[in-house]
């Protein structure tokens, strides 16, 4: 599998990196600067990407797609599932 997958970890910190640097430059050009604290704004940034990992899991662990129905019939076909 040649995906190139971030770790949970790194994106979290990556975005909060981000965020922090979008605040900088609005304290610096006198702008109104992102509310909160940084653990108010860890918290928000951990708590978006709990939720959309857990969309993007549920979705591909189900066979809601026209691919995933024709894995879950191959997957039927050869028993490799307990779903009938």
């Amino acid at each position: 599998m040649g995906e190139n997958v971030i770790d949970r970890g790194t994106m979290i910190r990556t975005i909060v990196l981000t965020l922090a640097l979008i605040n900088q430059f609005l304290t610096a050009f006198g702008l109104t600067k992102i509310p909160g604290t940084s653990d108010e704004q860890i918290l928000v940034v951990s708590t978006i990407i709990t939720s959309v990992t857990a969309i993007i899991a549920w979705f591909k662990n189900n066979y809601l797609t026209v691919k995933g129905k024709k894995q879950k019939e191959v997957l039927q076909k050869n028993d490799l599932t307990n779903a009938k």
